[in-house]
């Protein structure tokens, strides 16, 4: 990391992967099962979230940010340790698996940006950095997130 160098921290569930489709269709599927993010499989099979994968790639092109995953896990699911750290692997390379944090209170990363689709519930609120919250009317989409940052790295704001 350059000692000039930005922190970011991205979120896996609803930010790199489709969470709430999986949840949605599973539910559908066994509505028995309230909490369907317990079964085995759930998170190693999640599908990426369109452009997230290459969104991530462009932003760790950028040579004042360091990129880092921070997920928080399922108390459903004790699974989920490994089936997150799986599909970074198969998703993202082992490049990706190094940067891999899981926590269940994201305001104890010391970072300058977090990339999460909640404002709240997971030390969100507490994280000392800049929330971008994914799939708001400011960042709806991988698209402004990337717009975001390379704008600030043309203007020298990162």
């Amino acid at each position: 990391m350059l000692m000039d160098s930005k922190i970011v921290y991205v979120d896996m569930d609803g930010v790199l992967c489709d969470f709430e489709g999986a949840h949605q269709q599973a539910l559908s599927r066994q509505p028995e099962i309230a909490y369907p993010q317990s079964q085995y499989g759930f998170f190693r099979n999640l599908e990426p979230l369109n452009n997230a994968l290459e969104s991530v790639e462009l932003l760790r092109q950028i040579p004042a940010l360091e990129l880092y995953i921070l997920t928080a896990p399922s108390i459903y699911n004790p699974l989920c340790y490994v089936e997150k750290r799986e599909w970074v692997e198969t998703h993202l390379g082992m490049e990706w698996v190094r940067k891999l944090i899981i926590s269940p209170n994201k305001g104890l990363s010391k970072g300058h940006y977090l990339i999460d689709d909640h404002a709240d519930g997971r030390g969100q609120e507490s994280f000392e950095g800049k929330l971008l919250q994914f799939g708001s009317g400011k960042f709806p989409d991988w698209l402004s997130i990337t717009s975001y940052f390379t704008n600030k790295y043309r203007k020298g704001e990162l």
